[in-house]
């Protein structure tokens, strides 16, 4: 449909004649007359009726105003909206969130967009893996921050830029620590542990860096949540592991003690996007500060 032979049909059907509608646009009589004959043409209806030197709405013209009445409507409520809108509104900033990124992480990579001269408005959502990049791809979210690249299995067309990674921190609560032996990680054999869910990346790290120590705990749950795997460590239910760089926002945030770290298991980062070169000035501030912090404790 072209709107603008839907225009003067409007200004025309409240007008109530050809020539009071010129008088109102500005134009001439017959241009008028031959876009409203263009508009009756496309939609295979008449629109009006002459009576007299005035015209009447057909039934249709009656339904095609109604809907070009809300059209032009929202129209001018749209031009009121932009003329208002405050000079320093703030920049909206989706971002998805992957469940097994603990919420300590999170907080600290999307810090720095807070801290932008331009006000920045976060909206964060939080779940899978897939479900997140399934958003991302219709462009709900503006980031996805995981724990892991985009998984091959996901037919999603997206950029990786890597954000940087960091050791573990194994905790326990004060009573279980108390029944550890001095020697770590060998004082973890036949204890309680607490293990990431299956879609973490961690995970199988941990397994295989446990084989191959040759000790055995004794798995006692299994959690794609990181904070309900902490709140189950804090009550004594078994030993977990977190992020080294987290270490002691765990032990303060959740009552446990640090009871040993490895760099053989690393922990990653990533923030993925569909722009290969990233332009939002809020995931620019949020790439180059968290590589700065994660690789800082690398070591």
């Amino acid at each position: 449909m072209n709107y603008k032979h839907l225009h003067y049909f409007w200004v025309v059907a409240k007008a109530g004649s050809i020539a009071r509608a010129s008088e109102k646009l500005h134009i001439t009589p017959q241009t008028i007359s031959g876009q409203l004959s263009l508009l009756e043409e496309s939609l295979n209806e008449a629109l009006f009726t002459r009576v007299g030197r005035n015209l009447e709405l057909t039934e249709t013209g009656r339904l095609v105003l109604s809907y070009a009445d809300e059209i032009f409507s929202l129209g001018g409520e749209l031009e009121e909206v932009l003329h208002n809108l405050p000079e320093n509104r703030a920049i909206s900033f989706k971002v998805g969130i992957a469940d097994v990124v603990p919420k300590s992480i999170t907080y600290r990579l999307l810090a720095p967009a807070l801290q932008l001269p331009d006000p920045i408005r976060i909206i964060c959502r939080e779940g899978s893996v897939d479900s997140l990049l399934a958003q991302l791809a219709i462009h709900k979210l503006d980031l996805v921050i995981a724990d892991s690249p985009i998984p091959p299995s996901v037919n999603v067309r997206g950029f990786n830029h890597p954000l940087g990674n960091c050791g573990v921190t194994f905790f326990a609560s004060a009573s279980l620590a108390n029944k550890l032996g001095p020697d770590f990680p060998q004082n973890l054999n036949a204890m309680p542990l607490l293990l990431p869910g299956e879609m973490t990346v961690a995970r199988n790290q941990l397994i295989q860096w446990l084989d191959k120590q040759h000790i055995y705990p004794h798995v006692v749950g299994e959690f794609d949540d990181s904070a309900l795997m902490k709140a189950f460590g804090r009550t004594g239910t078994g030993i977990f592991t977190a992020p080294t760089p987290i270490a002691e926002e765990v032990e303060k945030q959740y009552d446990v003690t640090a009871i040993g770290q490895t760099n053989e298991i690393r922990e990653q980062f990533y923030a993925i996007s569909v722009e290969r070169k990233i332009s939002h000035p809020a995931i620019t501030a949020i790439t180059e500060t968290a590589r700065e912090w994660l690789f800082q404790n690398t070591t």
